[in-house]
């Protein structure tokens, strides 16, 4: 019985749920990271931890009580506990997009709807499903994720999956996955992301700014504007291949004018890592094969967070209100939450120029 309801409740993790396998790795992977699982207060006073795994975690605990003091997170068990799982990645995630087409395949799942991508606690499990889709047709991308939230239904715990990425990072992942908690609108991925990465920005500016140097402080302004910028560009070729998949150009033509503008979307980033001085973070995401799946992934996370940005602005910062007003936008149907989003952005994006 135990098993059949985490198999139920894991599909909020792990999209699909529509063979009897994929509840299976559902349900013990996450058993398995349940039983690795132990309380931080734990790990800090044995004797045998290490030292610099003791200095982290009393570190993550000040970062969890920042969450809920100063940014109104949610006050609960959720990252007050510690598993190391061994491997770089919790999940790994499989996204999937036609040939001509950005609109990323979904699966549907209990309590959270629909969302845009596959997860497996095995990275060749992750791997074999791409294939299958590859085989059909389907353009895939698969990626490696350093955490996930059960929306409250577990405690989740902070993993060393993210934990070697340092505090900022671990900062930045533990704001993100408690704003889920927070609000969270089923079948709707672009929106309950796009919210908890807004979040995660403002949060960890607060942090640092409450607990940091003005120098790392300008070094995170930096890197975030680096951030916007590769985002501006993924968005911009995407609305290339947006209008070109409108086109009536035949496959073949269409086929290679797609790999005309992917081309162009590297060189202009070459031209942008130019004018970092070198900065070669991106590097590895343009390593990657380009497809609209791997241009999808990145758009599910921030498709929306100047629309956001503008509300909490709206707002004069006030987090609380901010909330609420994102709560109110979570109860309109898609359509009108679209139109509202769209009148957000365009007066955020009107305001940057």
């Amino acid at each position: 019985m135990l098993r059949a309801i985490l198999a139920a409740t894991l599909c909020l993790l792990v999209g699909g749920c529509t063979t009897i396998s994929y509840y299976a790795q559902s349900v013990e992977g996450h058993l398995r990271l349940m039983a690795r699982t132990r309380a931080i207060p734990d790990v800090v006073n044995h004797a045998d931890t290490d030292p610099a795994l003791r200095k982290q975690l009393e570190r993550v605990s000040a970062i969890r009580e920042f969450a809920s003091r100063q940014l109104d997170l949610p006050d609960n068990q959720n990252y007050r506990s510690y598993a190391d799982l061994g491997r770089p990645y919790v999940v790994w995630n499989v996204y999937a997009a036609p040939e001509f087409s950005l609109e990323l395949q979904q699966w549907c799942m209990l309590f959270v709807g629909c969302v845009n991508y596959r997860g497996y606690f095995d990275q060749n499990d992750a791997a074999h499903y791409a294939g299958e889709l590859i085989a059909a047709g389907t353009e895939t991308h698969v990626s490696g994720v350093p955490a996930y939230t059960t929306l409250g239904y577990f405690n989740d715990p902070v993993l060393n999956t993210f934990l070697r990425y340092g505090d900022q990072e671990v900062a930045r992942i533990v704001f993100h996955e408690l704003a889920h908690q927070i609000v969270y609108v089923n079948g709707d991925t672009a929106f309950n992301e796009s919210f908890a990465v807004s979040v995660e920005i403002e949060g960890v500016r607060r942090w640092l700014t409450e607990t940091a140097t003005p120098e790392r402080l300008r070094e995170f302004e930096k890197r975030q504007e680096r951030k916007e910028q590769f985002h501006q560009l993924v968005a911009q070729t995407r609305d290339q291949l947006r209008t070109l998949y409108a086109s009536s150009l035949a496959p073949d033509a269409m086929r290679a004018a797609k790999t005309e503008v992917i081309a162009q979307m590297k060189q202009s980033y070459a031209d942008l890592k130019a004018s970092w001085g070198g900065y070669a973070g991106y590097d590895p995401w343009f390593s990657q094969p380009m497809n609209n799946a791997t241009l999808g992934s990145i758009s599910l996370y921030t498709k929306w967070v100047p629309a956001f940005q503008a509300l909490l602005e709206q707002e004069g910062g006030d987090l609380p209100r901010f909330y609420l007003r994102v709560a109110a936008l979570a109860d309109l149907s898609k359509e009108e939450r679209v139109i509202a989003l769209d009148m957000l952005q365009s007066s955020r994006l009107a305001s940057a120029e």
